[in-house]
């Protein structure tokens, strides 16, 4: 069952969505980061079924605002991308709130998320925000304005597709020499033949060129994402 959470950051407020499977013992929490579109039916399904495994998972709101069209969409994304550490400062305010939950073990943190959710995870990597993990699915690899060089301590897992339009070979190479720039222990996982935002199903009505659902794809993404949590998050404490 999701929960809506109202907080503030800044002067904007947002509402973001809790999904506790902690059965009232300390667990580890998780933060779920949406893609361009806002907060959607699959990113809190993703809440969901993180819950299903026993963590207390937070979708956040790092936009202010739900139900947006496209263009008001796409709008609110490139300020966060353009703006120096509004990115980051949302993020935190969010990762806070899920580490301030009754049952959440704030010593045992991760994150993932979605296109422009996955360069969040990133960020909040690159900031050295207390998560043990940063999980991207089908992320955008370009940095925000702002984004520092920090040396990072999480574990790095993005995931892409080889067909993805959204990121090209130079950004692929651009991430891995930050990521050993920063010494951080990191993967970067290729679907072949895999487009943009692959694991979707809503993805398809949308008609954009280069993006679309592919089920293996996303079920294998899933499958390395938990692994990789239990793994940094269950493995401890």
């Amino acid at each position: 069952m999701l929960r809506p959470v109202a907080y503030e950051c800044g002067d904007v407020s947002f509402t973001g969505f809790l999904a506790d499977g902690s059965n009232g013992k300390p667990a580890p929490g998780v933060l779920v980061v949406h893609e361009s579109v806002g907060v959607t039916e699959h990113v809190k399904g993703r809440a969901l079924a993180l819950a299903e495994q026993g963590y207390v998972a937070f979708a956040l709101d790092l936009f202010g605002a739900h139900d947006l069209a496209l263009p008001d969409a796409q709008r609110e994304s490139k300020l966060v991308m353009r703006t120096p550490g509004l990115m980051h400062l949302r993020a935190r305010a969010a990762l806070d709130v899920l580490a301030a939950q009754p049952n959440v073990d704030a010593g045992r943190l991760g994150a993932i998320g979605f296109c422009l959710g996955g360069v969040v995870v990133l960020e909040l990597a690159r900031h050295r925000a207390p998560i043990h993990c940063a999980i991207g699915f089908h992320p955008g690899l370009k940095r925000p304005d702002g984004s520092p060089d920090n040396s990072i301590a999480a574990k790095v897992l993005m995931m892409i597709g080889d067909a993805d339009p959204i990121v090209p070979q130079e950004d692929r190479l651009a991430f891995a020499q930050s990521m050993q720039a920063a010494g951080a222990d990191w993967e970067l996982h290729v679907f072949g033949g895999v487009g943009h935002s692959y694991t979707n199903p809503e993805i398809d009505a949308y008609r954009l060129p280069g993006f679309a659902y592919n089920a293996e794809a996303s079920r294998r993404a899933w499958a390395m994402a938990l692994e990789l949590l239990r793994e940094q998050l269950k493995s401890i404490g």
